[in-house]
């Protein structure tokens, strides 16, 4: 039998109301013992003294029964709604578990659902990214996940998969019949749409990525370009250390920002040059790594220097900027050779004082606009994680390879088979217990 758990559903700490949820089959035997009656009619709340074993008072609460399979879990299951002083939870809790519940673990609650057919697995994940939502885009997103939106986009894939596989199967199980010679043919451009329609939902998962996690920006200069300051002034605090000592910044400093209502990763990174030490020169390969994986690169450069400040071959790209900062100081070479070179580099350049809260606003309102170029669109990406992207390039390789055996039905059938359950992976149609464990662990207790 299915154990009965519990956990409260809200943080801890002090609180106007708490919520703490039951799910399985002792969930109306809690309810009775708490409260010394029958569980009140399902989704109507009742007005309950909650008592321990000994019949003292733990509280008066708001009392809901959700009976199975018409409860989030599927299960039997109530909420307990009491006040949210830690020593009424902590009394409550103790009263479950010594009615012989367990502590759910985290996720429990959204993996019973799952199990119970209630979610599939997109679905599920959609849950833990509503509840880490900071930006209203990540809600958006979060809200179609869990609206099923990547589980009806699997079932239409999923029905071209089952096209092309029978027009395979028509080709080998009935070769001597009365089927034209050419039917596996028939399959080429449905595997050819599918492949399309695939390579765009992958294309657009690395989007829905970047709404999740953040649209990441590095700072990368020589040292002593003013990338410390800038980072601070677009923060609007400080989060660097600012000194006249070249190569201060050591380690990559991110900084969570919202830019155009999405999420964005602003980080500063050590000063490119020949390290002097160990210390700096792992600073210097942190900062490189951390470039070469952002959206977008801001070259800083002080503008007031005498020169040419030094810059990792390939480190910069075209599409990213050029910030030649320092513009309430008189102006050195650098601001020449750093304007060659960002032209050469297919770089656009700006001229600004990290000082100037004019500037400032100016360049957050362009990097503004570029993480919305970058994440918006008319609609919510189907996929949205790494996991879904793989298994999504999964079934892409096994349609080409499909595509290129046409003339051997027995091989494409194969092939299509395998592309249908790297598919129902994705809602978890077909799920190894490890993905499970995988997904659910990243969940809160309580949810």
């Amino acid at each position: 039998m299915t154990s009965t758990i519990f956990a409260a559903a809200t943080a801890a700490g002090r609180a106007a109301v708490a919520v703490v949820r039951v799910s399985g089959p002792e969930a109306g035997r809690a309810v009775a013992e708490l409260t010394g009656r029958r569980a009140p009619k399902p989704r109507v709340a009742a007005l309950r003294v909650l008592r321990d074993e000994d019949g003292r008072r733990i509280d008066q609460a708001l009392v809901l029964w959700f009976p199975g399979p018409e409860s989030y879990t599927g299960e039997d299951s109530a909420e307990f709604h009491v006040h949210g002083g830690p020593a009424v939870v902590s009394s409550l809790l103790s009263r479950l578990q010594a009615l012989g519940l367990r502590l759910a673990e985290p996720g429990e609650f959204t993996r019973r659902a799952f199990e119970n057919g209630k979610l599939d697995l997109a679905q599920a994940e959609g849950v833990a990214d509503l509840i880490e939502a900071e930006t209203d885009a990540q809600r958006r997103q979060a809200l179609d996940q869990l609206g099923g939106a990547l589980g009806r986009a699997q079932e239409r894939w999923r029905a071209s998969l089952v096209e092309a596989l029978a027009v395979f199967e028509a080709a080998v199980d009935f070769p001597d019949e009365e089927v034209p010679a050419d039917v596996a043919e028939q399959a080429r451009p449905v595997l050819a749409g599918l492949i399309g329609e695939l390579e765009a939902a992958v294309e657009d998962a690395r989007r829905g990525e970047r709404v999740r996690e953040g649209f990441r920006i590095a700072l990368v200069g020589a040292p002593n370009a003013g990338k410390s300051t800038l980072l601070n002034a677009l923060a609007g605090r400080d989060a660097a250390i600012v000194t006249a000592t070249p190569g201060t910044t050591r380690d990559v400093i991110e900084v969570p920002m919202v830019l155009g209502g999405y999420k964005a990763l602003l980080a500063d990174t050590a000063g490119i040059r020949d390290a002097e030490d160990e210390i700096e020169a792992e600073g210097v390969r942190r900062a490189r790594a951390w470039a070469e994986e952002a959206d977008l690169r801001l070259w800083v450069v002080d503008g007031s220097g005498p020169g040419a400040a030094e810059i990792g071959v390939g480190l910069v790209r075209a599409g990213d900027l050029c910030l030649i900062t320092k513009e309430d100081l008189a102006e050195g070479p650098a601001t020449d050779w750093a304007r060659g070179m960002a032209e050469a580099w297919g770089l656009a350049v700006v001229r600004m004082s990290a000082h100037s809260a004019k500037d400032i606003g100016q360049l957050r309102e362009g990097l503004a606009a570029t993480v919305v170029g970058a994440l918006a669109g008319s609609e919510s990406p189907t996929a949205t994680r790494l996991r879904h992207r793989e298994l999504l390039g999964e079934a892409i390789e096994r349609l080409r390879r499909a595509l290129d055996e046409t003339e051997l039905p027995e091989l494409a059938a194969e092939d299509v088979r395998l592309a249908s359950r790297a598919l129902d992976r994705v809602t978890g149609r077909i799920h190894p217990e490890d993905v499970l464990d995988r997904v659910f662990a990243s969940f809160c207790i309580g949810k």
